[in-house]
């Protein structure tokens, strides 16, 4: 492979194959995080009108299209990079930068939005330190984790993990408790049908958001080339983390919104309460010991959430990096840690600047969680595309095989881009230009390479 011999030249090492089935999991659900919910309930009851259950099971629906994309794809290309590798076979190098660039936008801001949610998470516990400062620190700890070396991350992370579950179940038993003892606070149909009006334009719009909590199964597709049983494992890896996740994140938003003692239509008028809204629910319906036991776990599991999402950004940067497409200096891979260090540093520099910034403001919880998906969202719309070039124009969809990945991912495109119309007018303008930017750059690269060895340098090595 080109690209390989490229990495060799450059002094670029290769990635260490220590993961295992269990870390990859481990990985893709902090990453999403068993309780994802938690941080932007308040948000997701505010835009779908009260039917927060609902965008859960829509959400998740919508994914399963993209699971089953990556799933496909990393079989044929099991190298770091995900969406940016699977574009580049499958459309060509110019749309594989496209596809990186875009997700490389959610890949720094996503894990300051999880960031962003220790932060208030640790400033509910801890009033007299303000969220800006709960919010870097949880920065600096988990980069040094990351820098430390993939496995011990792994290991942390997989305590981390354990004591969400846990705190999971607890909230789980203690909402069924109270709603057999003293009943819901709305309907029982309400969490899916919304308070009032049901709007599917509403439901759609907060879909869009809801994303986020899903783009665990792209952070396990980023680590395949440190997979220790190769794409199979990884592709099962990425279908078993949307399946569970699913499933956690129906159950809880669910319960939550039958208990929840404030309207959607007051937290829709009160953006700056949104943040809090999980956790006020626990405390009047359960008691103070929930509110703070669930913020504690949010705290750390958000936290690292957002060191699985950096360690990811670094993978994505290491491969762009490897491939020429970024500075050459982060395609390198630290002797010790086996862990591309610089990539990681510079995805970290990024991710803290946007979380402290919107930790210090009222609405930047709102800000930044919409428009963080539009990224994603362009380069999952790239992925199915990819899936479509290379199994229907390369291989060929007349074999059942072939023909299948072809159809699921025509309804997954439709999706993926439903999703991005339903977007915030915010979102989608910073989307664009962010991909304005990014074209500008390949046209920068494609220049530059045909000066220097003729038209033909601009669209292969």
């Amino acid at each position: 492979m080109a690209s390989l011999r490229r990495t060799e030249e450059a002094g670029a090492g290769p990635l260490r194959r220590t993961l295992t089935f269990r870390d990859l999991l481990v990985y893709g659900l902090l990453f999403i995080a068993p309780m994802a919910p938690v941080g932007i309930f308040g948000t997701l009851q505010a835009k779908s009108h009260g039917a927060v259950a609902l965008v859960y099971v829509v959400a998740t629906v919508a994914m399963s299209f993209t699971a089953y994309a990556y799933a496909q794809m990393v079989r044929v290309a099991p190298q770091a990079g995900s969406v940016y590798t699977y574009a580049r076979v499958g459309l060509g190098r110019g749309a594989g930068f496209v596809a990186g660039w875009m997700a490389m936008l959610d890949y720094l801001l996503i894990p300051a939005v999880a960031y962003l949610f220790s932060g208030i998470a640790l400033h509910t516990l801890v009033p007299s330190v303000h969220q800006w400062v709960w919010t870097a620190l949880a920065v600096v700890v988990t980069t040094l984790l990351n820098l430390w070396g993939v496995r011990t991350a792994a290991r942390v992370g997989f305590a981390v993990l354990a004591t969400e579950l846990v705190v999971l179940a607890v909230f789980v038993v203690a909402a069924v408790c109270v709603l057999a003892a003293h009943g819901a606070q709305r309907g029982w149909a309400a969490p899916f049908t919304g308070e009032g009006a049901f709007s599917p334009g509403a439901v759609l719009s907060a879909v869009s958001v809801a994303v986020l909590s899903y783009l665990g199964f792209d952070a396990i597709a980023s680590f395949a080339e440190e997979s220790a049983g190769g794409a199979r494992r990884v592709a099962r890896a990425v279908l078993s983390c949307l399946v569970v996740a699913g499933v956690l994140f129906a159950v809880q938003t669910y319960l939550a919104a039958l208990l929840a003692p404030v309207p959607a239509a007051e937290l829709a008028a009160r953006p700056g309460e949104q943040g809090d809204a999980f956790y006020v629910t626990a405390g009047a319906a359960v008691g103070g010991w929930l509110q703070k036991l669930v913020a504690a776990s949010k705290a750390i599991g958000a936290a690292f959430a957002a060191l699985a999402g950096q360690a990811a950004a670094g993978r994505l940067l290491f491969a762009m990096a490897r491939d020429r497409r970024l500075p050459g200096a982060m395609s390198q891979v630290d002797e010790g840690s086996g862990v591309p260090r610089r990539a990681l540093l510079g995805a970290a520099v990024v991710t803290l600047v946007a979380a402290v910034w919107a930790a210090r403001r009222h609405d930047g919880l709102d800000q930044l969680s919409s428009v963080v998906n539009v990224g994603a969202l362009t380069a999952f719309a790239l992925l199915h595309a990819s899936v479509i070039g290379w199994f229907g124009i390369r291989e060929g969809a007349g074999a059942p095989g072939p023909l299948r990945h072809v159809v699921v991912s025509l309804l997954g495109l439709v999706v993926v881009v439903a999703v991005i119309v339903a977007a915030s007018p915010t979102a989608q303008m910073v989307g664009g230009v962010w991909l304005a930017v990014g074209l500008v750059v390949l046209a920068v690269q494609y220049l530059g390479r045909a000066r220097a060895g003729g038209g033909a340098a601009g669209t292969g090595d």
